[in-house]
């Protein structure tokens, strides 16, 4: 990548608002037009700055980056007049709190919390498992769950912060991330949307900002599905998967926030149906056996 991106590229509060006005139309929220040609999509400003009772001026210079902040009366008016969910509310506070020009700034090292570390200890083998840090790399990952998402990295790549799995460079730029997934476009566009969320929560994060210019640079998919503007948590949800080594596999992903790392996730795996619970004993069997000493080493050692 020739540069970092500007923090505009990624997101501000101006870009959401106008794609969240265009997807708004009159007659959902009981605007009458009488029949006149519109020239946009969705709402006008002068429209959205009435119905959310501040005035058109006010609205355009917020959405043209031109006031210093809103205050949370004027963005709650606003989120439910653009019909915004709890997820894309909370984004819009995010963007609304960014200050103005705050350029990037490399961010701290991620470790992960030791608690959260001991309770991936805790789940065994026979749960897979991984810890994901604020932009969805590995920081660690037990057997189990290194051999379903990721049976072809080195087990060992989440020790080394350069090194690191990053998961959206996988869905984007593996293939064989994504010859994994049958339902790959469905968790593709999670992951834009959970990124965008992301980008709101840490604009001046510099690796964040690259990642995203990264994506955007050298996948369509990830350019196109950017563009579309969705933003979302990740919480829970079905992954439906053809793993080269136990075949067809449907298992649900569940997301386990910690107080002490609010930044991190441990995402754990649980099977749907019980020839994807067999599918997952032969991983637990295959990773024990893979971390189980080497008896002919041990005694080679020995003599």
């Amino acid at each position: 990548m020739s540069g970092r991106p500007a923090l505009d590229d990624v997101e501000s509060l101006g870009t959401f608002l106008k794609s969240r006005r265009d997807r708004v139309t009159p007659a959902e929220i009981g605007l009458r037009t009488y029949g006149a040609a519109r020239r946009v999509p969705g709402l006008r400003r002068e429209e959205l700055a009435q119905l959310a009772g501040v005035s058109a001026g006010y609205y355009t210079r917020l959405e043209q980056g031109q006031v210093g902040t809103a205050s949370e009366q004027v963005l709650n008016a606003l989120a439910r007049v653009l019909r915004l969910d709890e997820v894309e509310r909370v984004h819009l506070h995010n963007l609304a709190r960014q200050p103005p020009n705050p350029g990037l700034s490399e961010p701290c090292h991620e470790t992960p919390n030791p608690r959260v570390l001991t309770l991936l200890e805790a789940l065994d083998e026979a749960t897979p498992a991984i810890v994901l840090g604020r932009r969805g790399d590995v920081l660690a990952w037990n057997r189990t769950g290194h051999a379903l998402i990721a049976e072809h990295i080195d087990f060992n790549a989440p020790q080394e912060s350069a090194r690191r799995p990053s998961v959206p460079r996988m869905f984007f730029l593996d293939p064989l991330t994504r010859d994994l997934y049958r339902n790959w476009d469905e968790l593709a566009r999670v992951h834009v949307a959970y990124l965008r969320l992301t980008a709101g929560r840490f604009p001046t994060d510099a690796r964040l900002a690259e990642l995203i210019g990264e994506l955007t640079m050298r996948s369509d998919d990830f350019a196109m599905m950017w563009a579309a503007g969705e933003v979302a948590d990740c919480t829970v949800g079905t992954m439906h998967l053809q793993h080269p080594t136990v075949g067809a596999a449907s298992v649900t992903y569940q997301v386990w926030l910690q107080p002490d790392s609010p930044d991190h996730r441990l995402e754990v795996y649980t099977p749907n149906d019980p020839s994807s619970a067999d599918a997952l004993r032969i991983l637990t069997h295959q990773g024990r056996a893979d971390s189980a000493p080497d008896p002919d080493s041990a005694a080679a050692r020995q003599d």
